[in-house]
């Protein structure tokens, strides 16, 4: 796994490739590729570890979204946070953005029967749903903390917070929290609510009216609003 000629979107390969040569990445990769060997499986696909990257190129971004780590059940993670590709059920948090999603904003979340969670309409509009950490074992949430992926998502953060302005940054629950501290919050927004989980969600996550704020700045700024909808067309 991530090898040396690993598909990035050229912006961040970049920007990202110095990363990938320094001890903590040499670390990383050997532990991925121990644990492949091992018969582990690993989520999301190799493919899609770098997808929020991929669909999300670096001057293209306008709004972060900070999740933790990949959901760890057969056939949920492809690399964008919070979502699911479609047709596969949706999990609690999803369901409870989209609860939020329409609350704050109008927009009618999916039919269960379409099985609507591909959050991709979003990224392609600037949206850069990020894990802190990108990969996971099967079944074993956080199984891959404090392997390495953290130093390279706050890279990430930090190079964003640096290069660019005017942007959000949506930090849902503590893990996401406690990233504030890279972002130059008289530069940018940073917007922050409890985690969507249902062990979370009721203590102040309903309610934030993060959708409409994220708008709201895009406005202000000259910027076109994100389209939070859910139309079969935009997938």
């Amino acid at each position: 796994m991530l090898n040396e000629n690993f598909a990035l979107e050229s912006s961040w390969k970049s920007r990202l490739l110095p990363e990938f040569s320094k001890p903590y990445m040499i670390n990383l990769k050997k532990f991925l590729n121990a644990e492949k060997d091992s018969g582990k499986k690993i989520f999301p696909p190799e493919a899609e570890i770098f997808a929020a990257l991929d669909v999300c190129p670096f001057e293209k971004v306008r709004v972060v979204i900070l999740g933790q780590d990949p959901y760890h059940g057969v056939g949920q993670a492809h690399g964008l946070c919070f979502s699911v590709r479609n047709g596969v059920p949706l999990p609690p948090s999803l369901k409870n953005i989209f609860k939020e999603l329409q609350s704050d904003c109008g927009v009618t979340p999916p039919d269960n029967g379409d099985l609507i969670g591909d959050l991709t309409p979003w990224a392609r509009q600037g949206v850069l749903l990020l894990n802190t950490i990108l990969t996971v074992e099967a079944g074993k949430p956080e199984s891959h903390r404090g392997k390495g992926w953290e130093q390279l998502t706050d890279k990430i953060l930090q190079m964003l917070n640096s290069e660019r302005e005017g942007l959000v940054f949506v930090l849902w629950g503590a893990n996401a929290q406690s990233k504030a501290s890279l972002i130059d919050a008289s530069r940018h927004l940073i917007l922050k609510a409890p985690h969507p989980s249902p062990l979370s969600a009721y203590r102040g996550f309903f309610g934030c009216g993060h959708f409409s704020k994220i708008n709201a700045w895009l406005e202000n700024l000259g910027h076109q609003q994100i389209n939070w909808s859910f139309s079969k067309s935009l997938h």
